[in-house]
């Protein structure tokens, strides 16, 4: 784990600063390839569904819920560095919330932006490691420990909505019981081996079920926006699903995985094709219009430490 940890440290650090010209070709060659997964994905997703009907929903959209769509999503990144910085507080490592925002802002910047490597979670892992001398294995698993309250929070909802869809055929004891006695595990491990961790794990995770719901709050508000009067809860199930999907990096920022998920999930749950290739595709609108909040701290990186307390970081957060 710890050569994993600093595999992940070097790789963002060439991808920042490529040192050699090999360095260069394989960013670049991962640009393309997550570029041709998507153009695959988004290809095959509108073969069976006209681009054209999509660009109608867009068209005749209102755009005040999309608005509203949008504030709930950027509120949710709000919640979602501050649930970061739970788990930050946790190994002592005190964050001005000001400077854990921007950095959060930025790590969201390359993860839609520069697609090349430089994921967020690695930047945040890169940076701390490098600038402020906190080990790196320490930054990793609790920004690791950020993700999985994330994938928890999910998990709840999903079971949650498992009991308002007839269509799902079994018993909400079975999956209820199945993330209890998961739940009971997690935290169980985390206590044993990663108590640190664990200072603020409720309230972390409360933070999580928060963030969820927010962004599925966005995905109501979009539908409303479609003048939409049917059931919500396929298309919610679907949009959380399409987010366990997007896991892992193969795409520019999830796109195109999050559509082929909902357009399969057609053939189970009575959905509109349009509208589940539309949500997905709009979700990502946003996401991006919020990403691009980052770019200011990459045209003036002076302005992403101001407020960083520097002196308060613990011995303990500097030895490991």
């Amino acid at each position: 784990m710890k050569d994993l940890i600093q595999t992940e440290v070097e790789e963002t650090e060439k991808a920042v600063k490529p040192k050699t010209w090999k360095d260069i070709a394989w960013n670049i060659t991962k640009v393309v390839l997550k570029f041709a997964v998507t153009s695959v994905l988004l290809y095959f997703v509108f073969r069976k569904v006209p681009l054209e009907q999509v660009k109608l929903r867009l068209i005749n959209a209102n755009y005040w819920w999309m608005l509203a769509a949008l504030l709930s999503f950027f509120v949710s990144m709000v919640i979602s560095s501050w649930r970061l910085l739970s788990f930050f507080k946790s190994i002592k490592l005190n964050l001005d919330p000001r400077f854990n925002f921007r950095l959060y802002l930025l790590g969201l910047f390359y993860n839609f932006l520069l697609p090349g490597g430089i994921g967020g979670d690695g930047y945040k892992i890169y940076l701390l490691n490098k600038n402020y001398k906190l080990p790196a294995k320490k930054v990793f698993w609790a920004i690791m420990f950020d993700r999985l309250s994330g994938l928890w929070a999910i998990g709840l909802i999903i079971v949650a909505l498992i009991f308002l869809i007839p269509q799902i055929d079994i018993h909400i004891g079975i999956p209820l019981s199945i993330f209890v006695t998961g739940s009971i595990i997690y935290y169980f491990v985390a206590y044993k081996f990663f108590r640190d961790y664990t200072r603020y794990f409720f309230a972390a995770h409360a933070k999580a079920v928060a963030v969820q719901s927010l962004q599925l709050l966005a995905i109501v508000f979009i539908m409303i926006g479609q003048d939409f009067d049917g059931k919500y809860s396929p298309y919610l199930l679907s949009f959380l699903i399409s987010a366990l999907a997007t896991i892992i990096p193969i795409s520019i920022g999830g796109a195109g995985i999050r559509e082929t998920v909902f357009l399969q999930l057609t053939k189970v749950f009575p959905m509109d094709e349009s509208l589940a290739t539309f949500l997905p595709g709009t979700f990502y609108i946003i996401s991006l219009i919020v990403a691009l909040l980052g770019i200011y701290y990459v045209i003036r990186p002076s302005r992403l430490e101001e407020g960083l307390p520097k002196g308060e970081l613990t011995a303990e957060s500097k030895q490991g």
